[in-house]
Formats: C-alpha cells, structure tokens, sequence
C-alpha cells in the first residue's frame, strides 16, 4: 500500500487504524505522521467526556449554579467534538494531498 492510502486507513479507522499503521509501517514518516495525528484525535475523543462527567459530578455539588456550570461545560464539550471532528476531516484531506501538515488542535501533540 502506498503511504497514502496508509494515511487515510489510520484516519478512516480511527485508533485501531492508527495503531495498525504505527505497527505496521512505522518507518513510512508519511504514514506515522498522519497515524500519530489520528491516535491523538482518537484519544481526545475518548478522554473529554471522561474529563466532562468528572467535572460535572464535581460542579454538582455547588449549590445554586453547580447544574447550570455542568450543561455550561457540555456545551463545550460538543465545541470540542465539532473541533475534533473538523480535525479528522482536515486530517483525511492532507493525507489525500500527500501532505504531512500538522492540524491546529492535535498536531503539536502527534510530532
């Protein structure tokens, strides 16, 4: 497969796609590149509504305003999965283009 097609399956399959091309072809810097990025996206998908409910559970507590803060906090919550999601899509493109651009959110933690 050519460092292309590698690049999309990593995004296209999200974190076993990623973690398939890092074992797979972890010397293709192309395709490591575009992999590293989808893992990172694929792990801040995982962790922010983990990071929101303890958040939420927390802000619970406080009386009066604690249940507005918690839905406050969802709202940036689904900010965040539209900014992720425009990621992964961003993502696909530059692999598509043969391009090993870092994306605005997870490409300074994918190098």
């Amino acid at each position: 497969m050519s460092s292309r097609t590698l690049a999309i399956v990593a995004y296209l399959l999200s974190l076993p796609g990623a973690l398939a091309v890092l074992a797979v072809r972890r010397q293709d810097a192309f395709a490591a590149f575009h992999a590293r990025q989808s893992l990172v996206i694929a792990v801040w998908a995982a962790v922010a509504p983990v990071l929101w409910a303890v958040a939420a559970w927390a802000l619970a507590w406080v009386p009066t305003v604690g249940a507005l803060l918690g839905v406050l906090l969802f709202a940036l919550l689904l900010a965040a999965y539209a900014a992720l999601a425009l990621a992964w899509v961003l993502g696909m493109v530059y692999a598509a283009q043969g391009r090993a651009r870092c994306l605005p959110l997870p490409g300074a933690a994918a190098r």
